[in-house]
């Protein structure tokens, strides 16, 4: 068994602090020491922009999908922090969910690309586009673990079950070892009603699932990205940079859990 954990972060949803999850996440594991490829599924590229100009981007994640594909290992490039790799998206990917219709292997094709670098790494983060198409399936398929953000705002929770019917799919056939990690509550202002009312529901709903450690709103957390930085470049004392650190700490704890949870049942 693969000691490298490999999370897809998904939610259907838009607007639900997605991609601030996959970067800040990615780059507070990787100032834990552990190497991290941040992975960009996402036609809007927005965690590539996050770290390159688009212009410097000759290949990427859609010529892996391609007919003939690339090599992942030479669309991947490094980052300012030497434990810290991307592997860029492109508006191209969008083209991919007709290109790939029909195709029988459609769902295998990232998983069966990722294989010769897997182990070169301690988190493979998949960000993943704010829908429950070819990609998405991709990403739950190669993972061995599912994280959801969800924001704190009424009616976050619609739409969780479709996201959740798909993770069932996907456990019944192509990859029966997915696991939930954990949902996390993004954007929350502990000022209103609002939010803390839909923490209660979400808690509620997910129980035990539900990570501790809620993303507060941050203004350094939405500047970051357009400065080419991650929040701990850019405002590493700020509440953003503060509540990925302690998101970190926690997934790293539940991925420990849960190897040690799995070896017990290999061994009995």
């Amino acid at each position: 068994m693969s000691l490298t954990c490999v999370l897809a972060i998904a939610n259907q949803k838009g607007g639900v602090g997605k991609t601030t999850t996959s970067i800040n996440l990615a780059a507070a594991l990787a100032l834990k020491k552990k190497k991290t490829l941040l992975i960009d599924l996402d036609p809007q590229s927005n965690a590539t922009i996050a770290f390159f100009d688009s212009a410097e981007i000759q290949t990427s994640m859609y010529d892996v999908f391609a007919d003939h594909p690339a090599e992942i290992a030479k669309v991947i490039r490094p980052t300012k922090d030497p434990n810290l790799f991307v592997a860029p998206g492109k508006l191209a990917l969008a083209r991919l969910e007709q290109q790939l219709a029909g195709q029988f292997d459609a769902p295998y094709k990232l998983k069966d690309a990722l294989s010769p670098i897997v182990k070169d790494f301690d988190f493979i983060i998949f960000d993943t586009p704010p829908a429950l198409g070819i990609l998405t399936v991709n990403a739950l398929v190669a993972s061995t673990h599912l994280l959801v953000p969800i924001q704190a705002a009424y009616f976050a929770i619609e739409g969780t079950d479709d996201l959740l019917e798909t993770y069932a799919r996907i456990r019944s056939r192509p990859n029966p070892d997915l696991k939930v990690l954990g949902v996390v509550i993004t954007l929350f202002d502990k000022r209103t009603n609002i939010s803390r009312d839909t923490h209660e529901q979400i808690r509620a709903v997910f129980g035990d699932a539900l990570f501790k450690t809620r993303i507060s709103k941050n203004v350094r957390l939405e500047e970051s990205p357009a400065y080419k930085e991650t929040v701990f470049a850019y405002a590493p004392k700020s509440s953003g940079a503060e509540d990925y650190r302690k998101l970190a700490q926690e997934v790293l704890h539940r991925v420990q859990e849960d190897r040690v949870a799995r070896h017990s049942q290999d061994a009995a």
